[in-house]
Protein backbone atom coordinates (compact mmCIF):
# COMPACT_ATOMS: atom_id res chain seq x y z
CA UNK A 1 0.00 0.00 0.00
CA UNK A 2 1.22 3.59 -0.53
CA UNK A 3 1.26 5.95 1.78
CA UNK A 4 0.01 9.35 1.59
CA UNK A 5 -0.13 12.92 3.49
CA UNK A 6 -2.47 11.56 5.71
CA UNK A 7 -0.15 8.65 7.10
CA UNK A 8 0.05 5.10 5.84
CA UNK A 9 -2.68 3.81 4.05
CA UNK A 10 -2.66 0.67 6.29
CA UNK A 11 -1.59 -0.03 9.73
CA UNK A 12 -0.35 -3.40 10.05
CA UNK A 13 0.35 -6.73 7.08
CA UNK A 14 -2.54 -8.28 7.30
CA UNK A 15 -5.06 -9.68 5.06
CA UNK A 16 -7.09 -7.05 3.96
CA UNK A 17 -8.04 -8.07 0.51
CA UNK A 18 -11.75 -9.10 -0.84
CA UNK A 19 -12.80 -12.90 -0.21
CA UNK A 20 -15.13 -15.33 -1.99
CA UNK A 21 -15.59 -18.05 0.51
CA UNK A 22 -16.97 -20.93 -0.91
CA UNK A 23 -20.59 -22.16 0.28
CA UNK A 24 -22.09 -24.79 -1.21
CA UNK A 25 -24.55 -23.14 -4.14
CA UNK A 26 -27.73 -22.32 -3.05
CA UNK A 27 -27.28 -19.40 -0.98
CA UNK A 28 -25.03 -16.32 -0.65
CA UNK A 29 -24.20 -13.64 1.36
CA UNK A 30 -22.82 -9.95 0.82
CA UNK A 31 -20.59 -8.61 3.30
CA UNK A 32 -19.72 -5.00 3.66
CA UNK A 33 -17.63 -3.33 5.38
CA UNK A 34 -17.15 0.15 7.20
CA UNK A 35 -15.86 3.88 6.01
CA UNK A 36 -12.11 3.74 6.04
CA UNK A 37 -11.92 0.22 6.91
CA UNK A 38 -11.43 -2.93 4.45
CA UNK A 39 -12.75 -6.64 3.72
CA UNK A 40 -10.60 -7.85 6.62
CA UNK A 41 -13.08 -6.33 9.47
CA UNK A 42 -15.67 -8.40 8.30
CA UNK A 43 -14.28 -11.87 7.17
CA UNK A 44 -15.09 -13.70 10.64
CA UNK A 45 -19.05 -12.70 9.49
CA UNK A 46 -18.04 -14.16 6.50
CA UNK A 47 -15.75 -17.12 7.64
CA UNK A 48 -18.61 -18.30 9.75
CA UNK A 49 -21.45 -18.12 7.07
CA UNK A 50 -19.08 -20.21 4.85
CA UNK A 51 -18.89 -22.95 7.59
CA UNK A 52 -22.81 -22.84 7.58
CA UNK A 53 -22.84 -23.85 3.74
CA UNK A 54 -23.17 -20.04 2.77
CA UNK A 55 -21.00 -18.46 0.40
CA UNK A 56 -19.96 -15.46 1.32
CA UNK A 57 -18.48 -12.39 -0.45
CA UNK A 58 -16.88 -9.63 0.99
CA UNK A 59 -15.75 -6.68 -1.28
CA UNK A 60 -13.71 -3.67 -1.40
CA UNK A 61 -15.73 -0.36 -1.56
CA UNK A 62 -14.85 2.24 -3.96
CA UNK A 63 -11.87 4.26 -2.63
CA UNK A 64 -10.88 1.95 0.76
CA UNK A 65 -7.31 0.09 0.23
CA UNK A 66 -6.11 2.68 -1.29
CA UNK A 67 -5.47 6.24 0.17
CA UNK A 68 -7.04 8.62 2.22
CA UNK A 69 -7.12 10.85 -0.47
CA UNK A 70 -8.80 9.10 -2.87
CA UNK A 71 -11.62 7.74 -0.87
CA UNK A 72 -11.99 12.10 0.08
CA UNK A 73 -12.77 12.13 -3.55
CA UNK A 74 -15.40 9.23 -3.78
CA UNK A 75 -19.17 10.09 -3.32
CA UNK A 76 -21.60 8.03 -1.76
CA UNK A 77 -23.53 7.04 -4.86
CA UNK A 78 -20.43 4.90 -5.89
CA UNK A 79 -20.35 2.76 -2.50
CA UNK A 80 -24.27 2.45 -3.12
CA UNK A 81 -23.53 1.41 -7.11
CA UNK A 82 -21.21 -0.82 -6.36
CA UNK A 83 -22.53 -2.88 -3.51
CA UNK A 84 -25.85 -3.06 -5.39
CA UNK A 85 -23.70 -4.42 -8.33
CA UNK A 86 -22.35 -7.21 -5.92
CA UNK A 87 -25.87 -8.27 -4.88
CA UNK A 88 -27.34 -8.35 -8.14
CA UNK A 89 -24.21 -10.76 -9.38
CA UNK A 90 -24.79 -12.79 -6.47
CA UNK A 91 -28.61 -13.17 -7.20
CA UNK A 92 -28.01 -13.86 -10.52
CA UNK A 93 -26.30 -17.21 -9.39
CA UNK A 94 -27.63 -17.84 -6.08
CA UNK A 95 -31.34 -18.86 -4.94
CA UNK A 96 -31.15 -16.79 -1.77
CA UNK A 97 -29.01 -13.78 -0.72
CA UNK A 98 -28.16 -11.94 2.81
CA UNK A 99 -26.66 -8.83 3.34
CA UNK A 100 -24.43 -8.28 6.26
CA UNK A 101 -23.00 -4.93 6.74
CA UNK A 102 -20.80 -3.07 9.36
CA UNK A 103 -21.07 0.90 10.07
CA UNK A 104 -21.17 2.18 6.63
CA UNK A 105 -21.74 -1.23 5.11
CA UNK A 106 -24.78 -1.36 7.49
CA UNK A 107 -26.10 1.20 5.67
CA UNK A 108 -25.62 0.15 2.21
CA UNK A 109 -27.20 -3.54 3.61
CA UNK A 110 -30.39 -1.42 4.58
CA UNK A 111 -30.63 0.24 1.63
CA UNK A 112 -29.90 -2.88 -0.79
CA UNK A 113 -32.96 -4.36 1.84
CA UNK A 114 -34.96 -1.59 1.01
CA UNK A 115 -34.79 -1.32 -3.25
CA UNK A 116 -33.34 -4.65 -3.85
CA UNK A 117 -34.77 -8.28 -3.42
CA UNK A 118 -33.10 -9.63 0.11
CA UNK A 119 -33.78 -12.63 2.48
CA UNK A 120 -32.09 -12.01 5.19
CA UNK A 121 -29.89 -8.73 6.81
CA UNK A 122 -27.26 -8.60 9.38
CA UNK A 123 -26.37 -5.01 10.42
CA UNK A 124 -23.47 -3.74 13.08
CA UNK A 125 -22.66 -0.33 14.56
CA UNK A 126 -24.80 1.40 12.17
CA UNK A 127 -24.79 4.91 12.43
CA UNK A 128 -28.37 6.74 11.47
CA UNK A 129 -27.14 9.56 12.66
CA UNK A 130 -24.89 11.97 14.41
CA UNK A 131 -24.44 13.97 16.69
CA UNK A 132 -25.12 17.58 15.80
CA UNK A 133 -21.72 19.11 16.07
CA UNK A 134 -20.37 16.76 13.30
CA UNK A 135 -23.53 17.44 11.14
CA UNK A 136 -22.82 20.83 11.34
CA UNK A 137 -18.84 21.41 11.25
CA UNK A 138 -18.30 18.62 8.48
CA UNK A 139 -19.68 20.57 5.54
CA UNK A 140 -18.02 23.72 6.49
CA UNK A 141 -14.24 22.76 8.24
CA UNK A 142 -13.70 19.31 5.04
CA UNK A 143 -12.60 22.39 2.73
CA UNK A 144 -10.29 23.92 5.55
CA UNK A 145 -9.34 20.71 7.07
CA UNK A 146 -9.61 17.99 4.49
CA UNK A 147 -8.02 14.83 6.86
CA UNK A 148 -9.06 14.31 10.62
CA UNK A 149 -6.45 12.42 12.43
CA UNK A 150 -7.97 9.20 14.37
CA UNK A 151 -6.93 9.75 17.87
CA UNK A 152 -6.41 6.60 19.78
CA UNK A 153 -6.89 4.42 16.50
CA UNK A 154 -10.10 2.67 15.51
CA UNK A 155 -13.06 2.05 17.58
CA UNK A 156 -11.83 -1.62 19.15
CA UNK A 157 -11.83 -2.74 22.92
CA UNK A 158 -9.27 -5.36 22.35
CA UNK A 159 -5.81 -3.84 22.78
CA UNK A 160 -4.06 -6.74 20.18
CA UNK A 161 -6.74 -6.71 17.64
CA UNK A 162 -6.93 -2.23 17.70
CA UNK A 163 -3.37 -2.44 17.35
CA UNK A 164 -3.47 -4.64 14.19
CA UNK A 165 -6.83 -3.75 12.46
CA UNK A 166 -5.88 -2.57 9.18
CA UNK A 167 -7.77 1.28 8.64
CA UNK A 168 -6.61 4.64 7.71
CA UNK A 169 -4.96 6.57 10.41
CA UNK A 170 -6.75 9.75 9.36
CA UNK A 171 -10.61 10.21 8.55
CA UNK A 172 -11.33 12.14 5.06
CA UNK A 173 -14.10 14.61 5.96
CA UNK A 174 -15.40 14.39 2.55
CA UNK A 175 -16.21 11.34 3.09
CA UNK A 176 -17.64 12.02 6.29
CA UNK A 177 -19.77 14.10 4.72
CA UNK A 178 -20.74 11.54 1.92
CA UNK A 179 -21.69 9.44 4.87
CA UNK A 180 -24.54 11.54 5.72
CA UNK A 181 -25.71 11.86 2.49
CA UNK A 182 -26.05 8.27 2.72
CA UNK A 183 -27.61 8.07 6.12
CA UNK A 184 -30.30 10.35 4.96
CA UNK A 185 -31.32 8.13 1.96
CA UNK A 186 -31.56 5.20 4.70
CA UNK A 187 -33.38 6.85 7.57
CA UNK A 188 -36.31 7.99 4.27
CA UNK A 189 -36.58 4.54 3.59
CA UNK A 190 -36.10 2.63 6.31
CA UNK A 191 -40.14 1.09 6.55
CA UNK A 192 -39.58 -0.19 3.38
CA UNK A 193 -37.06 -3.28 4.92
CA UNK A 194 -38.64 -6.34 5.21
CA UNK A 195 -36.43 -9.01 5.27
CA UNK A 196 -35.45 -10.84 8.74
CA UNK A 197 -33.03 -8.66 10.20
CA UNK A 198 -30.78 -8.78 13.22
CA UNK A 199 -29.18 -5.67 14.03
CA UNK A 200 -26.97 -5.59 16.34
CA UNK A 201 -24.42 -3.28 18.61
CA UNK A 202 -21.29 -2.72 20.51
CA UNK A 203 -22.34 -1.43 24.09
CA UNK A 204 -19.40 0.21 24.40
CA UNK A 205 -19.45 1.75 20.66
CA UNK A 206 -17.66 5.69 20.56
CA UNK A 207 -18.70 5.70 16.39
CA UNK A 208 -22.20 5.25 16.53
CA UNK A 209 -24.95 5.13 19.01
CA UNK A 210 -26.86 2.51 20.32
CA UNK A 211 -30.29 4.47 20.15
CA UNK A 212 -29.85 3.99 16.22
CA UNK A 213 -29.68 0.36 16.20
CA UNK A 214 -33.00 0.22 18.44
CA UNK A 215 -34.38 2.78 16.03
CA UNK A 216 -33.60 0.55 13.04
CA UNK A 217 -35.21 -2.27 15.00
CA UNK A 218 -38.39 -0.36 16.01
CA UNK A 219 -38.33 1.45 12.07
CA UNK A 220 -38.29 -1.66 9.85
CA UNK A 221 -41.60 -3.28 8.69
CA UNK A 222 -39.68 -6.88 8.91
CA UNK A 223 -42.03 -9.17 10.89
CA UNK A 224 -38.52 -10.98 12.21
CA UNK A 225 -36.23 -8.77 13.71
CA UNK A 226 -33.84 -8.89 16.92
CA UNK A 227 -31.65 -6.26 18.65
CA UNK A 228 -28.32 -7.90 19.57
CA UNK A 229 -26.02 -5.60 22.39
CA UNK A 230 -22.88 -7.17 22.73
CA UNK A 231 -21.73 -6.20 26.27
CA UNK A 232 -18.04 -6.21 25.51
CA UNK A 233 -17.15 -4.77 22.27
CA UNK A 234 -17.05 -1.54 20.73
CA UNK A 235 -17.76 -0.22 17.27
CA UNK A 236 -15.65 -2.70 15.19
CA UNK A 237 -17.17 -5.75 17.13
CA UNK A 238 -16.40 -8.78 14.38
CA UNK A 239 -12.62 -7.87 15.44
CA UNK A 240 -13.48 -7.10 19.07
CA UNK A 241 -14.33 -9.15 22.32
CA UNK A 242 -17.52 -10.26 21.26
CA UNK A 243 -16.12 -11.20 17.96
CA UNK A 244 -17.12 -14.73 17.92
CA UNK A 245 -20.70 -14.59 19.96
CA UNK A 246 -21.40 -11.95 16.72
CA UNK A 247 -20.22 -13.96 13.95
CA UNK A 248 -22.13 -17.15 15.39
CA UNK A 249 -25.51 -15.12 15.88
CA UNK A 250 -25.18 -13.34 12.54
CA UNK A 251 -24.52 -17.18 10.70
CA UNK A 252 -27.46 -18.23 12.90
CA UNK A 253 -29.32 -15.26 11.08
CA UNK A 254 -28.77 -15.92 7.88
CA UNK A 255 -28.61 -19.94 7.78
CA UNK A 256 -32.05 -19.77 8.75
CA UNK A 257 -33.77 -17.69 6.33
CA UNK A 258 -31.64 -18.48 3.12
CA UNK A 259 -32.58 -22.39 3.71
CA UNK A 260 -29.03 -23.62 5.60
CA UNK A 261 -30.21 -23.78 8.84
Amino acid sequence: MRSSEGGAALRAPVNAAPFDLAGEGRCAALCLHGLTGTPYEVRPLGEALAVRGVRAVGPVLPGHNLSPEVLAGVPHGAWVQAARAELRTLRAHHARVAVVGLSMGGLLALLLAAEEEVDAVVVVGTPLRFGPLVRWLVPLVKHLRPFAPKRGGSDIRHDEARAIHPSYKVMPLAAVHELQRLQRRVRDCLECVTAPILVAHGAHDRTARVADSRRIVESVASEERELLILDESAHVVPVDHDGQRLAEAAAEWVARYTGRG
